[in-house]
């Protein structure tokens, strides 16, 4: 995979988000609503026969070296997510109340492995990270990627490895992007406020500098209405998170996988110099050592974004 820009690798900053398969396409797209609850039971009833239900959480043990390492205080933490749309992102199940999600199962397993307690609120991604310096949140879980912008202001312990790639129609003749002169003149689909906005949004001027016709940033609140735009044609490619995109290709006809463009660690998010961090790296390095890591990863079909050792705001992946 060639080297992104440093222009395009400057603007990975922003949050990473999971688009949805086609199966949401009838109860997503219209809604418009910003309430977390809104639709999650119409939401759910879409995913229910897609959802993986494996217990992989609930008979880990508390490790005791690594719960020492926590703040004497930290018996109790609230942790802010997002809800994507579908796995392996965040997303309800049945009851359309309970969220599930690769984010969720590795969250609720280092609770466990460090014996505490959760309280689970949602928020839209874009609100997560500024509101941790505040206190609102102790930390964060929703696929969020480590970049060198965000480690000024937020301290991350990694727990596996995605990334931006592209995804379009079966009919395309695009069959992998590797400069982004490759989407002038098309119309691209991508989440509000995302890191994939951010990159596209910076690097628009490649198409001039090219003498080419500038590629339509087209951005969606709704996972579903992504996907929508491309399956009736008003969006030519999509770009997302590696993780969501292979999930969401395998799950609906005529659109196909083309590429990974750019890989990122994805990490719990904490406010700048939190103590915390210690304690959560050495649950993540538990359950690599114990085999629930790679349980967990084999229940969402994440595998390929497995890491071996758990880090503390590494530097961004420049690949």
């Amino acid at each position: 995979m060639r080297r992104a820009s440093t222009r395009t690798r400057k603007a990975l900053f922003a949050p990473l988000v999971v688009i949805a398969s086609a199966s949401l396409l009838l109860t997503a797209c219209g809604s418009g609503s910003d309430d977390p609850s809104a639709g999650g039971t119409a939401q759910a009833a879409a995913n229910s026969d897609k959802i993986p239900t494996t217990d992989v959480v609930s008979g880990i043990q508390k490790d005791e070296a690594a719960a020492k390492l926590l703040p004497s205080d930290a018996t109790s933490l609230t942790v802010a997510v997002s809800v994507g749309g579908t796995p392996p992102g965040t997303t309800y199940l049945d009851d359309g109340k309970t969220l599930t999600g690769q984010d969720v199962d590795f969250t609720n397993a280092v609770a466990k492995v460090l014996g505490i307690k959760l309280k689970t609120e949602q928020a839209g991604f874009e609100a997560i990270l500024p509101a941790l310096d505040s206190g609102k949140y102790d930390f964060g879980a929703s696929n969020f990627g480590v970049t060198d912008e965000r480690r000024k202001t937020i301290d991350f312990v990694t727990y596996i490895n995605d990334g931006q790639g592209f995804a379009t129609r079966e009919d395309s003749k695009l069959s992998k992007v590797t400069d982004l002169t490759q989407l002038c003149g098309l119309n691209i689909a991508t989440g509000a406020g995302t890191t994939f906005e951010a990159t596209l949004e910076e690097n628009k001027h490649v198409c001039a500098d090219a003498g080419k016709k500038a590629y339509k940033v087209q951005t969606y609140s709704e996972s579903g209405a992504i996907w929508s735009s491309i399956q009736q044609g008003r969006s030519d490619v999509v770009m997302s998170t590696i993780n969501g995109l292979r999930y969401a290709v395998a799950h609906q006809t005529g659109v196909k996988f083309l590429n990974e463009y750019h890989r990122l660690d994805v990490g719990f998010a904490f406010k700048k110099g939190t103590e915390l961090a210690p304690a959560f790296q050495a649950a993540v390095n538990k359950l690599i050592a114990d085999g629930t890591y790679a349980e967990i990863l084999k229940k969402w079909g994440t595998t390929g974004s497995a890491i071996t050792k758990s880090e503390i705001s590494p530097a961004e992946l420049k690949n």
